[in-house]
């Protein structure tokens, strides 16, 4: 089965920066999209970033200019660099990895990492 697994987060100062991996294994013939939400507490879910089959981007107009998402497709991992972090972007984050399984090749299911938290506090 396939499986996705988050790394990378912790606790930095404001101004500081940190790198989120999340990679899927499994039997995965192709991977599609990709991305990252953020669940911060007492506030709805959002999302970040998101990267397609093809390298487009798009990010939160929060993150822009300080978030880069990228992706390694001959690993299946998708990457979240985070620099000039602020307070406001503590939270727990969540991959996506959306993938062409072997066993269901006519569409694409989304799988979701185990979230890692992130606290920017000085």
């Amino acid at each position: 089965q396939v499986q996705v697994v988050e790394s990378g987060g912790g606790m930095v100062q404001p101004g500081g920066s940190l790198r989120l991996s999340c990679a899927a294994s499994g039997p995965i013939i192709r991977v599609v999209d990709m991305g990252w939400d953020r669940q911060a507490p007492r506030k709805q879910r959002e999302l970040v970033a998101t990267i397609g089959s093809g390298g487009n981007t798009n990010a939160a107009d929060s993150v822009k200019g300080r978030f880069t998402i990228s992706r390694d497709n001959a690993k299946n991992t998708v990457y979240l660099q985070m620099n000039s972090l602020k307070p406001e972007d503590t939270a727990v984050y969540y991959c996506y990895i959306d993938v062409v399984r072997a066993d269901a090749t006519y569409t694409a299911f989304r799988y979701w990492g185990q979230g890692t938290q992130v606290t920017v506090s000085s």
